[in-house]
């Protein structure tokens, strides 16, 4: 019972994260419950800080309430699939390639595989490391840091001063929100600080984000839309901050899949 607790309030946490808000009527409709037990999920999301009930329903509370890497690694799929697949084809044999955590990253290496580039990749991915580990002509060089639960990533001062070190020639990142006005942002402070460092050692930035993560901000900055050089996604790219990155001079990809495709005329 416990899992299913766990799982249906993961669910609307991530209802949160798309809409911002939920109702109480629909929630118990969707999932088969009474709306008594909606109220008892609630409560606890608000004990933790993601939520502010209102009337009817309940609010997301701030810009912190990241979800799992399960969760994540779940979604959208063949999304990520498509995506991944189109970035690689922007990287070069024998490449020095930095590439991030993450469950969009993850896919991109998942591609990566079997196509003969012969790439050092340089990782705060455990994940990441452990996909390429075992491909020929590869070598992977993986951060130091503190290893982060769940998403098996690397943090904190000893992953930043350890990508100071090197001169990359692309950084492959994922992120959680890409804005008009805020750029790049994610979930958590010290991703983030990662992920600016492998920004400063690369010559190039491919961002990698499937259609949930345009127009949406969230609590720790990156970098502006002009520091890519290119965008992989599978939104339309008339949505304002893809349009706003194509006016910064970045080239915006737009890669149509069976789950979820730009508008017709595109």
């Amino acid at each position: 019972m416990a899992r299913g607790i766990d799982g249906r309030q993961q669910r609307i946490r991530e209802q949160l994260q798309v809409s911002g808000e939920v109702e109480f009527s629909a929630l118990a409709q969707e999932f088969g419950v009474s709306e008594m037990t909606i109220r008892r999920d609630i409560d606890v999301l608000e004990e933790q800080g993601v939520v502010r009930k209102v009337i009817g329903g309940a609010i997301a509370l701030g810009k912190i309430a990241e979800p799992t890497f399960e969760s994540r690694s779940h979604k959208d799929v063949v999304s990520k699939e498509h995506i991944a697949a189109s970035a690689v084809e922007h990287l070069s044999a024998h490449e020095t390639v930095i590439l991030d955590s993450g469950s969009t990253a993850l896919a991109v290496a998942q591609a990566i595989r079997g196509r003969g580039l012969g790439l050092t990749v340089v990782t705060p991915s455990i994940l990441v490391a452990v996909e390429l580990a075992s491909e020929p002509d590869t070598t992977v060089l993986l951060t130091g840091g503190l290893v982060r639960s769940g998403e098996l990533s690397l943090i904190g001062i000893e992953a930043v001063e350890s990508l100071a070190r090197y001169n990359c020639d692309t950084f492959v990142m994922g992120v959680a929100g890409v804005d008009e006005a805020r750029g790049f942002t994610d979930y958590h402070r010290d991703e983030s600080a990662v992920k600016r460092a492998a920004v400063e050692a690369s010559d190039r930035l491919i961002v990698v984000a499937d259609h949930s993560k345009i127009g949406q901000s969230y609590l720790s900055r990156i970098a502006p839309l002009a520091a890519a050089a290119v965008i992989v996604t599978d939104a339309d790219p008339a949505e304002p901050a893809l349009a706003a990155a194509e006016r910064a001079g970045v080239v915006v990809q737009s890669v149509p899949t069976e789950e979820y495709e730009p508008a017709a005329g595109e």
